[in-house]
């Protein structure tokens, strides 16, 4: 079932939109203030957002800015739902990063059609992560190391699914907190190199010479590309 969150300061509105929606089939999140949006989406991990522009508390645009440049939100896709007319407002819209661009009054099956194109475009991720002798399952929750299931907390595989989602992308202490933490938090930067600590003795065959996840000295770390290569072609070798 697709969810999406439906940002919408309109109480009508909000009630209409969102009982349709759920009419369809999708699961339906949301708020009529725009405060702490982008920490809803978050938690709620949605397939796609539904957001108005003018919320009595904040600008849309801003929302859909903030959104983007989430590490972890980045790529969801966003429909405005907005009032606002003009072709200015449209492009701008569409600039910050909108998929699409709807203006009131609109009729609901316009917005459900539209809702359905976007997640005919999208593209699914793979239920399960690959990289040489480990194996990461979304759906079971599940790690297995040469095939043996190794027990993590749900903190470490949120961890290492974000990891292993983005090989050689390195990620600062601070987008590591906010991604797989998130803003509401009462934990320090130390916080994940304690958790990396604890993935790399469940993970590696070698802790003290990790393969997986690598450090990089001054900037954070990442999940190493060339080291999932050379296991699978020494696995191979055995």
């Amino acid at each position: 079932m697709k969810k999406i969150v439906l940002i919408e300061d309109d109480a009508d509105l909000f009630a209409l939109v969102k009982y349709n929606l759920e009419k369809e089939g999708f699961e339906v999140a949301g708020s009529q203030t725009g405060r702490g949006a982008i920490e809803l989406c978050r938690r709620e991990r949605p397939d796609l957002i539904i957001l108005d522009i003018m919320l009595p508390d904040s600008d849309g645009l801003d929302i859909c800015k903030g959104l983007r440049n989430h590490s972890e939100l980045g790529s969801v896709p966003i429909i405005f739902l907005t009032a606002r007319v003009s072709e200015t407002d449209r492009i701008l819209g569409l600039e910050l990063g909108a998929n699409d661009y709807i203006v009131k009054p609109f009729f609901i099956r316009e917005l459900i059609a539209r809702i359905k194109n976007q997640f005919r475009t999208q593209s699914t991720p793979a239920r399960t992560i690959r990289a040489g002798v480990l194996e990461l399952d979304r759906a079971s929750c599940r790690v297995l190391l040469r095939g043996s299931e190794i027990a993590l907390t749900a903190t470490e595989f949120r961890l290492l699914e974000f990891l292993m989602s983005r090989p050689g992308v390195v990620y600062s202490r601070e987008q590591l907190l906010d991604s797989v933490w998130g803003h509401d938090r009462a934990v320090t930067d130390r916080t994940v190199d304690v958790y990396i600590l604890r993935l790399r003795q469940k993970i590696e065959l070698d802790p003290a010479n990790p393969s997986f996840i690598r450090a990089v000295r001054g900037f954070g770390y990442s999940f190493n590309e060339t080291a999932i290569q050379s296991i699978t072609n020494a696995s191979a070798t055995v």
